[in-house]
């Protein structure tokens, strides 16, 4: 076996295999040039692979500028919604991104029964790089690649999956009512899993009611004979339960069928657990880091569990489950300071448990860079201020960056308005000093962690 981003595939790969032509039928679209062999689609000419079909995304920047690009790339064709390119194989449709769903759909149709939809507000993307690993001890598995959630990456997954991938794993994440229900009529889920109801994208979303309910689109749309997966511990989750006819597994470090006792952690904060379920008990070591990271480690196993992987596999599988990047990611520098890169996103949930896995790490001084929590709405001044307090009662410093705004206590040293002030503010780091770096995407805080390397 060998594991790529999107993919855990045995030594010879079979991807999903379409003809331009059935692409064009598919998606309604016109074919102009040849009907050519397509393996897969991207919207991105830099990290497209040969043979693929070029989707031109019009955003900041219109895709369609990007044709030619792609092809010399290796793009087979290409959808486009202005005039063709003499020579390149291009299928003409209105909206790209419209019928990048609808090939996600089509997609779909050639893909087994069992389709994993990931949602929740904290721990998506972690949970699905878990479930991946279980589950990659018994079958082979194709997965959402990064954070790949939305209207986009959806229907990116479905198409670039292996077609004989006995298991299809899609992160689903949602800035507004209907955004789930979308991707599951696109993905047709079989097992759904909601993490966590939190305090994330409320500016758009609403309250913590308003929350559940979008996540519980994934749960209404499965079918009797599927599985949903639901944090039995959150008590807005839980209640998900009541909006499907499918079985509901609970799980979490109080109720549900598989809960988590006996937890300790390492010093490389690496969580070490006892597994007690309907299936038996177990031990299991966790290669990620984070006691958050427990619940993301049982809902991966209720899954595999529930597709009938043994036991024994489901603890070999998370032993040596590895997180996408910037997500918990220790290192030392040469001086010996401990680094906590957890730069990928940030909400008031996950902030928090970030600190307190920040103020468990050996050290004298405890130093959090901190960049804005974004799209919190009302609760934004709120939420940062309680951030504070927290870093506070746990003894940790903060830097705040960018944007973010954290006030002026003594627990705030300062601002820090790009990489370079940050990383004058932290002085000279040894071996007494654990910092971590995390902020919303668009803070970008993995390169202060980066910095700190150079």
């Amino acid at each position: 076996m060998r594991v790529t981003a999107t993919t855990v595939v045995p030594d010879t790969v079979a991807e999903v295999r379409f003809r331009a032509a059935e692409i064009a039928d598919a998606v309604g679209g016109t074919l102009v040039g040849d009907d050519v062999d397509i393996e897969g689609a991207a919207i991105d000419s830099r990290a497209l692979r040969t043979g693929q079909l070029f989707v031109p995304v019009r955003g900041e920047r219109d895709g369609h500028d990007f044709i030619e690009s792609a092809v010399s790339a290796g793009a087979t064709a290409t959808f486009t919604a202005r005039n063709p390119v003499d020579g390149i194989t291009s299928i003409l449709v209105e909206d790209p991104e419209a019928a990048l769903s609808r090939l996600g759909g089509f997609a779909r149709t050639r893909l087994g029964d069992r389709v994993v939809g990931i949602t929740g507000s904290v721990g998506k993307t972690s949970t699905k790089d878990l479930v991946t690993s279980v589950l990659a001890r018994n079958f082979m598995v194709s997965a959402s690649e990064k954070s790949f959630n939305n209207e986009l990456g959806v229907p990116l997954t479905l198409v670039n999956a292996a077609d004989d991938a006995a298991v299809t794993v899609v992160e689903m994440g949602a800035r507004g009512s209907g955004h789930i229900a979308a991707l599951c009529s696109i993905a047709v889920p079989t097992i759904g899993v909601v993490t966590a109801v939190e305090l994330v994208h409320s500016e758009f979303m609403g309250g913590l009611d308003n929350i559940a309910r979008t996540k519980g689109e994934l749960i209404e749309s499965l079918p009797a004979s599927g599985v949903a997966v639901l944090n039995a511990d959150d008590e807005r989750v839980w209640a998900m339960r009541s909006r499907t006819g499918a079985r509901s597994i609970g799980f979490g470090f109080v109720n549900g069928d598989l809960r988590a006792t006996a937890l300790s952690l390492d010093e490389q904060l690496r969580p070490r657990f006892r597994l007690d379920s309907d299936w038996g008990r177990a031990d299991v070591v966790l290669s990620v880091r984070g006691r958050h990271q427990v619940n993301n480690a049982l809902a991966a196993a209720a899954v595999a569990l529930a597709c009938g992987v043994d036991l024994d596999d489901v603890v070999a599988g998370l032993a040596v489950a590895e997180l996408s990047p910037w997500r918990m990611e220790l290192r030392t520098t040469g001086a010996g300071a401990r680094v906590l890169n957890d730069a990928y996103n940030a909400g008031p949930a996950s902030m928090e448990a970030a600190l307190r896995s920040l103020a468990q790490l050996p050290a004298t001084r405890h130093t959090a860079v901190l960049g804005l929590m974004a799209e919190l709405g009302e609760e934004s001044e709120s939420e940062h201020q309680r951030i504070v307090e927290v870093a506070a009662a746990l003894g940790v410093r903060i830097i705040s960056f960018g944007d973010a705004e954290y006030g002026r206590s003594g627990t705030v040293l300062g601002h820090a308005a790009d990489v370079a002030e940050a990383v004058a503010m932290l002085g000279e780091l040894t071996g007494d000093d654990a910092v971590l770096v995390k902020g919303s995407r668009v803070a970008g805080l993995e390169r202060v962690a980066a910095a700190l390397f150079d």
